[in-house]
């Protein structure tokens, strides 16, 4: 970045995003057990699956199939040049945003199973279980790189994932978003390995301009529980878009870490990840 301007806007990142999530998490906790169904039901009115479902004012735009024009209003603009388009560079851009585990923390190390599976995505399934898929038509390349805090000093051990996939168009990506927000509404409990489960999942979205996001086109935000055998931790899931690529960022609790702990955390890295993607892409903004 070639201005002052631009630095102190990506020094102040976690921050706001952090405020993002946290009007988010208020947004969130007031929808109470008794507000599930008619949240339901008015969400059912919306097209599903659908771009408009996100709620993004990037929608309409997003309609145009060219795949690396940033939508009017976006708080960012790629060099096209560097917008991939085969999936050997999607592959390579994945790889160069995707955070490793020393980049979370020093504290920090790979799991036992370090990332995915190659030319593969993760997909919700129809019995609420997630798995990976190859990578379909709308997809050039998908990374997921997972890192943990080994439990020790009275802490449980503490499980986060970094994510980045890269879409063929702007619509491809915005739909992403959309297939995310609705995702709790289908499966309010989701199986995430055979001892792993998410539950309670409540979700919001934040498109460019509303709320404290003034860094991507979109974002949803997915809150919940962490189950693993009989032991229940909160959950976040940062889901964000800038252009044709979505980064996700989640993050399991841990019995010794602080809700404040885990969103400052999630948020750094979704900065930080942010901050990548914009460098590889080559914008000026």
């Amino acid at each position: 970045m070639s201005n002052g301007n631009s630095v102190v806007h990506k020094s102040s990142w976690p921050w706001r995003v952090a405020a993002s999530v946290a009007v988010a998490a208020v947004t969130l906790g007031g929808c109470s057990s008794a507000d599930d169904g008619k949240a339901a039901g008015a969400r059912s009115k919306a097209p599903s699956k659908s771009a408009a479902a996100s709620g993004s004012p990037s929608a309409a735009a997003s309609a145009s199939p060219s795949g690396g024009a940033a939508s009017p209003g976006s708080p960012f603009k790629a060099n096209p040049a560097k917008v991939p388009g085969t999936k050997s560079r999607a592959a390579a851009l994945a790889a160069a945003v995707a955070l490793k585990p020393q980049e979370w923390g020093a504290d920090f190390q790979a799991q036992q199973q370090a990332a995915s599976t190659p030319a593969t995505v993760a997909v919700l399934d129809e019995q609420c279980r997630w798995e990976r898929r190859p990578l379909p038509h709308s997809v050039l390349g998908s990374l997921s790189r997972y890192s943990e805090i080994p439990a020790a000093g009275g802490k449980g051990e503490l499980k986060v994932s970094a994510a980045v996939t890269v879409h063929r168009s702007v619509r491809d990506a915005d739909q992403q978003l959309a297939t995310t927000l609705e995702e709790p509404l289908r499966c309010r409990q989701q199986q995430v390995r055979t001892d792993e489960w998410i539950s309670g999942l409540i979700s919001n979205a934040t498109p460019y301009g509303q709320g404290q996001n003034t860094y991507a086109d979109d974002q949803v935000v997915e809150m919940g529980k962490y189950l693993t055998g009989k032991r229940e931790q909160p959950y976040y899931w940062y889901v964000t878009r800038l252009g044709t690529v979505t980064l996700a960022v989640s993050v399991k609790g841990a019995e010794g870490y602080s809700d404040k702990e885990l969103v400052t955390l999630a948020s750094n890295a979704d900065a930080s990840m942010l901050s990548r993607l914009e460098s590889e892409l080559g914008g000026n903004n």
